[in-house]
């Protein structure tokens, strides 16, 4: 998602300052929106959401609050145009400022919701609630006493979150212990790890990015330092983990690629107007110091991991292995509207350094490796999504560039394995050695060999218009 922070004006300022009707249709702002539609009805059109609006508050069976009812016509406007676009209010838009920030005051669990409770699904690292002792599985029915059946997730992750050094008790139903589990805990400064990383047989980095918040660059550098003085031999080659990635900020995927490509572009996008639309070039510099690197991906693998993955596999920096990605190749501007939250708004298209749009189309893995010989689970990507935005690709202005050839050993594509055996054990977190799609990552990596000095191929620069 991409951070663009702007002073929103318009009708959806007139309709969150509670203006209806009469007010609303002198407003100078809603006649000059009127004028520059250039459409006859257009006063009509509001006239009728005062009349809808008046008549709900006047005669609902139960009375209605204003803010609720304007802000779920302004989001019901909103989610009509894409699956992306919607209207935050100003806790929502606190919360996406603390996810994007990558720290928050706070106990250190990640939950979900199950049977009107709140289920942990882990606790992270050296936080208070690893150090009390909760465990994944744990049920939590009690904050500081009151019970969080009815309670909406967000609500309940809202009261979990709070200032450092402020305490919180909690009541948690463990599955074989008969009594529930009292636990008080001090909030701190929470950093979630957006980073895992691990040697793959003393030559290979493994890096898994789970999402792209202010943090990862930095960790993801960090990350390959380590495992690099680690290495008693030298590194290999590098394995990035972008699987069940959902994406997040834009600056932040480019700043991933831009790590590992030296020269050329690393994104465009393409908005409503030639004017808005916008490139991003890659500086010199290489941290893998061309080292050979394999991507992963799935169908989780979404936004901002695949710009990374893209630009990456335009520019034969690294070989994409697994499955293809979800397929969100739009840009949600956050617009934020002063007193009343934020809109997030898509305003453009993203393109891949060849021309390739990534929208509804996904990344295509160079590689095709299953994770699991029949997959069961049936997953939605962008394109199966209620009004997801059309493709656009190719036009006279924006031809795509065929990609180079990937150029690997002789027989090393032979060696892959592209479906789990039979007798294949179950996938376990835990297990590396039953991650097949990593398992066959590390049989490429390591067959790529060192890089020779010359510069990969990369795309023709010719491909874009003179305006992006």
């Amino acid at each position: 998602m991409r951070r663009k922070f702007r002073t929103m004006t318009g009708i959806a300022v007139a309709f969150t300052a509670g203006a209806v009707a009469g007010p609303l249709l002198t407003s100078p702002v809603v006649q000059a929106w009127a004028q520059t539609s250039n459409r006859e009805d257009t006063y009509k059109l509001l006239n009728l959401f005062g009349d809808v609006f008046e008549r709900v508050r006047a005669e609902y069976v139960d009375p209605v609050n204003d803010r609720d009812a304007v802000e779920n016509a302004i989001n019901g406007m909103l989610q009509g145009l894409d699956p992306h676009s919607s209207y935050m209010n100003a806790r929502n838009f606190r919360d996406m400022q603390v996810q994007t920030r990558g720290e928050f005051g706070g106990l250190g669990i990640e939950v979900s919701q199950e049977g009107g409770y709140v289920k942990v699904i882990s606790p992270i690292d050296d936080t208070p609630a690893a150090r009390a002792g909760v465990k994944p599985g744990d049920l939590i029915t009690n904050l500081n006493g009151t019970s969080v059946q009815g309670m909406s997730l967000q609500d309940a992750v809202e009261q979990m979150r709070g200032e450092r050094g402020t305490a919180i008790k909690l009541t948690i139903r463990r599955e074989g212990t008969p009594a529930p589990i009292e636990l008080n805990l001090t909030r701190e400064v929470i950093r979630p790890q957006v980073v895992r990383s691990r040697l793959e047989g003393n030559d290979v980095a493994y890096i898994r990015l789970t999402s792209f918040n202010e943090q990862t660059d930095a960790g993801m550098r960090k990350a390959l330092q380590q495992l690099r003085q680690q290495a008693s031999g030298g590194l290999k080659g590098i394995i990035l983990d972008l699987r069940n990635n959902p994406g997040g900020l834009l600056d932040q995927a480019i700043q991933v690629s831009d790590d590992f490509i030296d020269q050329g572009e690393i994104v465009s996008t393409r908005a409503r107007r030639p004017e808005d639309s916008q490139r991003w070039n890659a500086r010199a510099g290489d941290i893998a110091q061309g080292l050979p690197i394999v991507v992963l991906t799935n169908a989780g693998s979404a936004s901002a991991s695949e710009i990374v993955a893209g630009a990456l596999q335009d520019h034969r920096r690294a070989v994409v292995l697994g499955v293809r990605s979800f397929g969100k190749g739009s840009v949600q501007t956050v617009m934020p509207l002063p007193g009343n939250g934020a809109l997030r708004l898509t305003t453009a298209r993203y393109y891949t350094p060849s021309g390739r749009s990534i929208q509804a189309t996904g990344i295509e893995p160079d590689v095709e490796v299953l994770a699991q010989r029949q997959d069961t689970a049936v997953r939605d990507r962008e394109a199966d999504l209620r009004r997801a935005l059309r493709h656009e690709d190719t036009t006279p202005q924006h031809p795509v560039a065929p990609l180079p050839p990937l150029n690997l050993p002789q027989g090393l594509l032979d060696r892959i394995q592209h479906t789990p055996a039979e007798n294949a054990p179950a996938f376990d977190p835990t297990k590396p050695e039953t991650d097949f799609q990593l398992q066959q990552a590390l049989v490429l990596v390591r067959g790529m060999g060192t890089p020779q000095a010359a510069p990969a191929p990369q795309p023709p620069q010719q491909r874009r218009a003179s305006n992006l």
